[in-house]
């Protein structure tokens, strides 16, 4: 099975923590919905398995009509074999699901949103520059909860000057409305962000990693004992309510990504496409992908493998590292895992190594420390 991203490089406007590949012009959608739809077939000999999931990511694939969205999925649907039922995910911000719109998904192909609240207060969602308000975000899952089943908000913690109580009513609002998934982030600074020279400014204060693991743990604590599974370190889900889409890419899964920017992997190759909207189009329009691609050495598989596995439940099989990539990886990963399973962050779960609850928080470390150079 494959999954399928189509990336949507526009946005009303831009958040401050936010280092994705988007455009707040929008004078290039209709060009770029074309240009999408020509990648999608141009691309086609690259994959035979059948595509299970397609996810629209962005940007704020929200922007779009309906209509370009059906338009898309067709076009998927007539280059590609798809799966009986395929989850179909939109990406969608606020302010853009009116009461109309989520009526007009709800009658579409897409049986999945995943809807960008971050957070339900008004000082916060201004500290970011979201597009949307307070109101908006609890008006908007009001109205999606009616006709959609599989929704999944993201929710965003170590936000400067938000204390543990006003972190734990941001869950329990989400929770009121009985969604079955949730992702949540860590504020991060990423370069080149409006954050990052708004905090070197003394604007914004600097973020609080103390802050951040305290918020972590309160929202594995509350979820957990709300039924939701921790299956991925940024994502709690319900039974039957896994994300398909980003589970196939932890578990090592094909995708192909269409779009600027978009990312894709064959298991042996990974290609990225040019970040511009304009090259993008205008390379596309004449037949070309403009794309870089990169053959992964088997170091490069391994570590790979080590970073998407430990993030999960499933952890990392000791048995496929040694059946896939040789005794000497096998030998070098329990040389560098033991003094994670001695001080308690790893363990060894029939031949699985899994971080611990009490490595959770610790795991970017963890995991660059057994990657293998």
């Amino acid at each position: 099975m494959s999954s399928f991203y189509i990336h949507i490089p526009f946005c009303k406007q831009a958040c401050h923590y936010c280092d994705f590949h988007f455009s707040t012009s929008l004078k290039k959608k209709d060009e770029m919905i074309q240009a999408l739809a020509k990648e999608i077939a141009m691309r086609k000999s690259e994959v035979q398995d059948k595509v299970e999931t397609i996810y629209f990511g962005g940007g704020t694939p929200s922007v779009l009509s309906v209509e370009d969205m059906r338009f898309l999925i067709d076009e998927v649907y007539k280059n590609y074999k798809v799966t009986r039922n395929p989850e179909i995910t939109l990406e969608a911000n606020p302010d853009d699901l009116s009461a109309e719109k989520i009526r007009e998904l709800a009658n579409s192909p897409i049986n999945r949103l995943s809807i960008g609240i971050q957070s339900f207060f008004e000082e916060d969602l201004q500290l970011m520059n979201r597009a949307h308000n307070a109101t908006q975000a609890k008006k908007c899952l009001e109205e999606a909860t009616k006709y959609f089943e599989n929704i999944t908000l993201d929710l965003i913690y170590g936000i400067p000057n938000m204390s543990d109580e006003k972190w734990l009513e941001n869950i329990e609002i989400a929770l009121d409305f009985d969604i079955p998934h949730i992702s949540s982030y860590a504020l991060t600074v990423e370069p080149k962000t409006t954050l990052k020279k708004l905090i070197e400014k003394g604007e914004i204060p600097q973020l609080n990693e103390e802050t951040a693991e305290r918020h972590f743990f309160l929202l594995v604590e509350k979820l957990t004992k709300r039924n939701f599974i921790h299956y991925e370190l940024s994502n709690f889900g319900k039974e039957g309510y896994f994300s398909k889409n980003n589970t196939s890419y932890w578990l090592g899964k094909k995708y192909i990504g269409i779009g600027p920017s978009a990312h894709s992997y064959n298991g042996t190759y990974r290609s990225w496409n040019v970040a511009n909207n304009s090259i993008y189009i205008k390379e596309i329009n004449r037949g070309n992908l403009p794309s870089e691609v990169e053959e992964l050495a088997v170091s490069d598989r391994y570590n790979e493998y080590v970073m998407t596995g430990l993030r999960t439940i499933w952890g990392v099989s000791l048995d496929k590292i040694k059946i896939d990539f040789g005794q000497e990886y096998y030998d070098y990963l329990i040389k560098t895992s033991e003094k994670f399973l001695t001080n308690g962050l790893l363990e060894n779960k029939n031949q699985k190594l899994i971080i611990t609850p009490k490595g959770k928080f610790l795991s970017d470390g963890i995991i660059s420390e057994l990657f293998k150079i």
